[in-house]
């Protein structure tokens, strides 16, 4: 993986793609033997609890991936530096990621079409130099340039400076506040739901 340490625009070097067939590969070399962490695969809020467990075995959560992929449906969004994968974002209409959708603390606030962005996932190498908000400003411009009007999302809000794990999976507040999202529930204090609207709303 190329070093950016030394490089102090990096962060305005980072460009974006939809996950379609011709980067596949670029997503599996991101992701890595364990699939991001567990051979999860981005399956974790797609898939009942069942049919995820059983799909962190004999690649079922990757070819499921690939099955949506190959598919032309929306996946997600990948962040590239210097032509290297270095971050991902899932980036879907809420109505496909099923846990979100049976969600009691995250359900829905109306009925307006909205998608979601669950988690995010960068590099080792890459994190804590805010790619995860580059990552994001990116992901809005596609939703304008594509005709998406409401992004929503379910960061957490850390109560102390040290972070586990699972906060970078689901993201942090900060990086999504940099990005211009902004707070529009709060039934969980420490996991808001988060949105970001492309064009003006009242």
């Amino acid at each position: 993986m190329i070093k950016h340490d030394t490089d102090p625009d990096f962060l305005c070097q980072i460009t974006n793609e939809p996950l379609t067939r011709s980067n596949w590969d670029k997503f599996v070399r991101l992701f890595g033997n364990n699939g991001a962490c567990g051979n999860c695969w981005c399956m974790y809020y797609r898939l009942k609890k069942a049919d995820y467990k059983e799909g962190k075995s004999e690649d079922g959560n990757k070819l499921a991936m690939k099955e949506i992929v190959w598919n032309d449906k929306p996946a997600g969004v990948l962040g590239f530096y210097e032509d290297q994968p270095i971050a991902w974002c899932a980036f879907a209409p809420r109505e496909d990621f099923v846990k979100l959708e049976k969600s009691r603390v995250h359900k829905r606030i109306n009925d307006q079409l909205v998608w979601s962005i669950p988690c995010l996932f960068i590099h080792k190498e890459f994190r804590k130099h805010g790619v995860a908000a580059q990552l994001l400003k990116g992901v809005t411009r596609f939703a304008k340039e594509h005709g998406i009007g409401i992004i929503e999302a379910y960061p957490a809000i850390p109560t102390r400076e040290k972070l586990s794990d699972s906060f970078l999976w689901i993201g942090v507040y900060k990086s999504f506040e940099s990005a211009g999202f902004k707070i529009v529930d709060q039934t969980s204090k420490k996991r808001p739901m988060v949105r970001y609207y492309t064009e003006e709303h009242p």
